[in-house]
């Protein structure tokens, strides 16, 4: 279930507050590598390639968390449509730091980037089993912008917006 009170937004803030991880700047290489940890990209990686087509000679934030010196989750995003909306292209953490406030850390910093950089939106995609992503965006003040059905419904894609 979605849940959108303001309760759990405060505790939330509070919670990410005491975490000792760190949200830096990172490089295609180490987001590459770290991608291979995440279950569900494993049966469809992105090739290596792919990640300079998009990000060459675009305006774009390739971020990490770390704990200590291990890298435990990313988000990368680009400016894809040149229409004041910066696409949120990829973001994972690996299993076992799930739960930790990690993706938030990562989003809070991505939006903070964006709007300073001139930004007036973030939008992505995912897909409809993907529900702990849509719940996650939902509750971070995204809605739905469109839907792809797909013969699968599984595999229907959602698009999503937030205006920062």
């Amino acid at each position: 279930m979605c849940d959108d009170g303001a309760f759990y937004r405060s505790l939330l803030k509070k919670i990410i507050e005491m975490i000792p991880f760190i949200i830096e700047k990172s490089t295609i290489p180490k987001v590459f590598e770290l991608s291979k940890q995440i279950p569900e990209f494993v049966h469809k990686p992105k090739p290596l390639a792919e990640y300079y087509e998009r990000l060459h000679d675009v305006t774009h934030l390739i971020l990490v968390a770390k704990d200590g010196e291990r890298l435990v989750g990313y988000k990368v995003g680009y400016d894809r449509y040149g229409d004041g909306s910066l696409y949120s292209w990829l973001g994972a953490v690996v299993p076992e730091y799930r739960g930790k406030g990690i993706a938030t850390l990562l989003a809070i910093e991505q939006e903070r980037w964006a709007k300073k950089k001139g930004f007036e939106s973030v939008r992505f995609k995912t897909l409809n089993r993907f529900k702990n992503m849509l719940c996650f965006a939902l509750n971070r003040g995204f809605y739905v912008t469109d839907f792809k059905a797909h013969v699968n419904p599984m595999e229907s894609a959602i698009f999503l917006r937030k205006v920062l």
